[in-house]
């Protein structure tokens, strides 16, 4: 490591964690930048050092996440991701190798000092405000009234029986539902509404289990990684999805380099086939279950199993196994349109590309944008439409997002950040032009480079 009280010194033979009450050795970004390698990360917290190397793999929100943030200053997704800083801090300590040299900024690269500063004292007002403390009620009604659509489906079904006017109703009702759950197990992963973050994982793994029949587990291991680095490829699994789609910067590199495994000038079409209809029937299960395996994650494999054990044990009597499973494949093709508009209305039109290094507010603003509320709009979208607001403060309840809002956008005006907020329908269709206009541009690329 860098010598003791040698400002910037290149670093010797690695000795292990810093001692206590030793005096830290000292490293400039330059020595930093080194580290972000496979099996060599090394992070910045609140100016200090750590080599992350070999406990990334047991850190809880997965090697990746924690390694997307590789020789920068993680001190706001720090803050972002976790409740109890000091309990995690305990984690940190025995990983301290060092800190930053005096002379150093707290930020590697051309960052506003001054915008990062005043969001910190942002995040502490909302703090103040007691902005991240959960309304139980809230929650209760939200699994109340999640639970009362099981019942109802099912009453509807056993009451009228299982003719074509009843398993439609039925149908929709149940997608209403799983739809519903999506955003309350999301609510759970994020740890905003139970001051334990055990107690949220286990009413995760309920509601993601037993519920809907998907591993909590796996959503938390892509979606963790979505917010670290939204819009980024091979960082933000969201976006990451060429050679299906091209979005953002893919389009032109793969123009430039004469890559046409589909019509992407087309892609705006199929993607009415193969996206909203598909994406949890196929893509969410065959994913989930392969994680589930690979990973060993029995646990939540029970909790999907006892999904689908009372899925078929409450609809084959009526159906019969053909019936409950074309019933099931309804369910799942209906929920997939919503999950696919509702979560991508926020983010495929903004900017996609790869790492630029920015700090945490102008990374989140880059690639997010709000859709205006309603009460119907804030209920139907699990409060997703305030997209800009959960991606600044991901563990802050969602109930909670309006109250918060005034003061982002007095930030985004002081720093000349754009707060983009759209119209429900327009937030639709921008998907479609975003994937036109990505279409188009690999096509330009492609004849003419």
């Amino acid at each position: 490591m860098g010598g003791v009280g040698e400002p910037g010194g290149e670093p010797g033979p690695r000795e292990g964690p810093a001692q206590p009450g030793a005096p830290l050795p000292v490293y400039r970004w330059e020595q930093i930048r080194k580290h972000d390698l496979p099996g060599d990360k090394w992070l910045v917290i609140e100016r200090r050092v750590y080599d992350i190397s070999r406990w990334a793999q047991r850190h809880p929100g997965g090697s990746r996440l924690i390694g997307h943030h590789g020789a920068e200053d993680a001190t706001d997704a720090f803050r972002a991701f976790h409740q109890d800083l000091n309990f995690v801090r305990k984690f940190l300590q025995p990983l301290l190798i060092g800190e930053l040299a005096p002379e150093e900024p707290s930020q590697d690269g051309p960052q506003n000092v001054q915008l990062i500063e005043d969001f910190r004292a942002l995040r502490q007002a909302a703090e103040d405000m007691k902005l991240f403390e959960a309304d139980p009620t809230f929650f209760a009604l939200l699994l109340g009234h999640i639970l009362a659509m099981e019942v109802l489906a099912w009453l509807i079904v056993y009451l009228l029986g299982p003719g074509w006017v009843p398993s439609t109703l039925a149908a929709l009702i149940l997608a209403v539902s799983q739809a519903q759950c999506w955003c309350l197990q999301h609510d759970l992963g994020h740890a905003s509404i139970f001051r334990k973050s055990r107690w949220n994982h286990v009413a995760q793994q309920f509601v993601m289990g037993q519920l809907k029949g998907f591993s909590a587990h796996w959503w938390n291991f892509r979606h963790f990684q979505h917010h670290a680095k939204p819009n980024i490829f091979h960082k933000d699994p969201d976006v990451t999805v060429a050679p299906v789609f091209l979005l953002g910067e893919s389009s032109v590199e793969y123009g430039k380099k004469k890559r046409r495994y589909l019509p992407y000038n087309h892609q705006h079409l199929y993607f009415f086939l193969i996206g909203p209809p598909l994406l949890t029937l196929v893509n969410f299960e065959v994913e989930n279950l392969a994680y589930m395996l690979v990973c060993l994650q029995w646990t939540d494999l029970l909790w999907a199993a006892s999904f689908y054990s009372r899925f078929f044990l409450s609809y084959v009597p009526f159906y019969g196994v053909p019936g409950a499973l074309l019933l099931f494949v309804a369910v799942r093709v209906l929920e997939s349109h919503w999950f696919v508009w509702i979560t991508q209305m926020n983010h495929i039109p903004k900017e996609i590309g790869h790492e630029k290094h920015r700090d945490w507010a102008s990374s989140q603003l880059a690639a997010t944008c709000n859709v205006e509320p309603s009460l119907f709009i804030d209920w139907f979208s699990g409060h997703l439409n305030f997209q800009i607001e959960h991606h600044l403060f991901p563990t802050m309840p969602r109930h909670n997002y309006r109250r918060v809002a005034p003061l982002v956008k007095a930030l985004c005006a002081k720093h000349g950040l754009h707060y983009e907020v759209k119209p429900f329908l327009t937030a639709l269709l921008d998907i479609v032009g975003s994937l036109k206009k990505s279409g188009d541009i690999w096509l330009d690329a492609y004849l003419h480079q």
